[in-house]
């Protein structure tokens, strides 16, 4: 009898099992400073600080930043049709890049938003890159007349100086090949024609000037006046 309920008592203890701990399905959007205009829609299941930080590689300038991010019912399903919705914003099919305000696909993700995901400095690896970013931020809106260069001034892609573009005004435009278009605009038609499958570019980080970057010679500037 002591032996049939050890037993059993052994038995059902052998079955009983730590509960599994689920991670709980996360939809986000992410902005990046060096690709102005442009929104990554996607999802995970696992640490979202550490898909953020996973993401910036050596083919991406600079750290991608957590504009929002939820916890949803079903990742897939919410993801799948956020992209369906957007998909005229669409930058490549199969990838997650669109051209798009991100408070729009915010204010999409709301409607299945279960409970807001937050995250701080921890979405950066270090300091300095935390630095760098908030340093493109400040340099964001960048100006030729910044520098001190004039309309009819002939800029150099820094990545093949034959490439060039004529600055048009004080207001970022430029003559690329006959069309006049923004400076970024214009750096991501150069970048393309020489190969680069790049979503998209900073202007001022991709033309030069007489050998210098531009968003390096307005750093000297801002530097000489601090």
């Amino acid at each position: 009898m002591d032996n049939k309920c050890f037993g059993i008592t052994r038995v059902h203890l052998q079955s009983r099992r730590e509960p599994e701990i689920l991670m709980a399905d996360i939809v986000y959007v992410l902005i990046n400073e060096a690709m102005p205009g442009l929104i990554k829609i996607g999802r995970t299941n696992g640490d979202l600080a550490i898909r953020i930080r996973g993401l910036y590689s050596t083919g991406v300038p600079l750290p991608f930043e957590l504009f929002y991010a939820c916890e949803v019912t079903n990742g897939g399903f919410v993801e799948s049709n956020l992209h369906d919705a957007f998909g005229d914003h669409r930058v490549s099919k199969g990838r997650e890049f669109f051209r798009l305000a991100p408070e729009r696909a915010r204010a999409a993700l709301l409607l299945a938003a279960v409970k807001e995901v937050k995250l701080g400095d921890e979405i950066f690896e270090t300091k300095e890159i935390k630095a760098e970013v908030e340093a493109a931020k400040r340099r964001s809106r960048f100006r030729p007349s910044m520098i001190g260069i004039k309309p009819g001034t002939e800029l150099q892609l820094f990545k093949d100086p034959t490439i060039i573009c004529t600055t048009v005004d004080e207001n970022n435009q430029v003559n690329f090949r006959g069309d006049v278009t923004s400076l970024s605009d214009a750096a991501l038609q150069a970048h393309t024609a020489i190969g680069d499958e790049w979503p998209s570019v900073s202007g001022p980080w991709a033309w030069a000037y007489q050998g210098k970057r531009l968003d390096e010679l307005r750093r000297e500037i801002e530097d000489q006046s601090d």
